[in-house]
């Protein structure tokens, strides 16, 4: 890549938005800079000029300038910082919610129409390319709980759920093609015949990638829902997606009336094990069996749900 590759790059991106702002006055009355001031005010409550500064890369005249310019249009307000006394808080008003709420739907629809031209088979990887611009060129914030978004399944991530589980299951315990079959199995029967109000697929994504996984099908047993094929990818475990996978289920499983949730796991997993009994799963049963490749021992668990 050379100098031009990039500055090439900027021009078609700047006119592509000149051209989905042309007309619409997207940032009216405010520039583009006070805009962005709103959005974090908007989005970190409790901050202060100093917090500004920093996340914005600003110079201090020039922010001072713009908050007391919001300051005697009644969009902030200001006072001590309860941290560091020599620190002066910000905080949007009323007002200046509403403001930055009508700045804020403006940009989705925006961005909307920009993404209405896109393929659905396109915008994963649309998503992949502007994270992996971000992250080379210095966004190197590490992911946050925050940055995670469970949705329901998209064409292609039933197949990824299979997929991923055979890769993972191989490399961190070496469990072999038959495990593979399993999940295939698994999602095949999920794909063929569900009943959305009863069963459920969940897919946690970060910057816009698949992480996780989770199905929520009914059991054999009267009032018994069963939780299958929780996944946490290895680089976004630590950010508490395996909590609210369960939370989830758990929630949805209640909602439609099960009175019983359970699972099968085997024990070398301990990780899940824990975060099954953190979630109220209680150990009901033990078998030793030869699967996979290897010699496991299968256990069962179960959970009341109660109303």
């Amino acid at each position: 890549m050379t100098v031009q590759d990039v500055r090439s790059f900027n021009r078609f991106y700047t006119r592509l938005i000149g051209a989905l702002d042309y007309g619409r006055h997207l940032y009216a009355p405010y520039t583009l800079t006070e805009t962005r001031v709103l959005y974090e005010l908007a989005h970190a409550p409790r901050t202060d000029a100093a917090d500004l500064r920093g996340q914005l890369a600003l110079d201090a005249g020039y922010l001072s300038r713009i908050l007391n310019r919001f300051e005697r249009d009644g969009l902030i307000e200001r006072g001590p910082s309860e941290a560091d006394t020599r620190r002066r808080r910000v905080a949007l008003t009323e007002r200046g919610r509403e403001a930055a709420g009508l700045l804020d739907e403006r940009a989705r629809e925006t961005v909307g129409a920009l993404l209405a031209g896109v393929p659905a088979g396109e915008r994963d990887r649309l998503a992949r390319a502007m994270a992996a611009i971000r992250e080379i060129l210095g966004e190197r914030r590490p992911p946050s709980a925050e940055d995670v978004v469970l949705r329901g399944p998209r064409p292609g991530d039933l197949g990824w759920i299979v997929e991923r589980n055979a890769a993972v299951y191989a490399a961190e315990y070496g469990w072999n093609a038959e495990y593979e079959g399993l999940v295939a199995r698994i999602v095949a029967g999920f794909a063929e015949n569900h009943d959305p109000r009863q069963e459920r697929v969940w897919i946690a994504e970060l910057d816009g990638r698949r992480v996780g996984c989770v199905m929520c099908v009914r059991d054999d047993a009267p009032a018994t829902a069963r939780l299958r094929l929780l996944l946490v990818e290895p680089e976004a475990r630590g950010l508490g997606i395996g909590d609210r996978l369960v939370t989830a289920v758990a929630g949805f499983a209640r909602d439609a009336g099960y009175r019983e949730l359970v699972l099968w796991t085997n024990d070398v997993l301990a990780a899940a094990r824990r975060l099954y009994q953190r979630h109220g799963f209680v150990l009901t049963a033990e078998r030793r069996h030869r699967s996979f490749g290897k010699d496991l021992v299968g256990q069962d668990w179960r959970r009341e749900l109660r109303a």
